[in-house]
């Protein structure tokens, strides 16, 4: 299964649709900021499925900050981040990550691209792909119960 993950595309739809393009991915995560970007995203590309968490600068009171979801049993963690305080350390998230037996802890906010390990768990934000210097988003493929996860630059 290959994976786009997106986050903070701040109202550049187009540039997500180009990922899109590029990657034909099974999945599509988005990670929030702006989550109204990612039902324009759904729209244009129907027959992918899609799973996204509202980020802070988004207004979605009815919607859970973060989900668990399983892939080929790995354990799975989408959230924005900043409510674990991503911004400032990866402490907090390094604590739930633990607790809840993460697998993969997928987090956005700061716009800054990361992959990294801690124990057992890949920290991964695919940072911004909204408009800014260098676009950027994240590709995982997830197969045997394994993980290969890279960020690339939006060309």
């Amino acid at each position: 299964m290959t994976v786009l993950v997106l986050s903070d595309s701040h109202g550049d739809v187009e540039a997500m649709a180009q990922a899109v393009e590029k990657t034909n991915p099974d999945l599509i995560v988005h990670l929030g900021d702006c989550w109204r970007d990612a039902e324009e995203l759904r729209m244009l590309f129907p027959r992918i499925p899609m799973e996204h968490v509202p980020g802070n600068c988004d207004f979605r009171p009815g919607e859970a900050v973060e989900k668990l979801v399983f892939w080929d049993g790995l354990r799975v963690l989408l959230c924005h981040g900043h409510t674990y305080g991503v911004k400032n350390s990866l402490m907090s998230a390094g604590y739930a990550a633990q607790e809840k037996n993460l697998d993969l802890f997928l987090f956005g906010h700061t716009h800054r691209p990361l992959c990294d390990w801690r124990g057992k768990t890949t920290f991964f934000n695919p940072g911004s792909i909204g408009k800014g210097l260098k676009p950027t988003y994240g590709i995982i493929r997830v197969e045997g119960g394994k993980l290969d996860s890279r960020i690339l630059p939006l060309e």
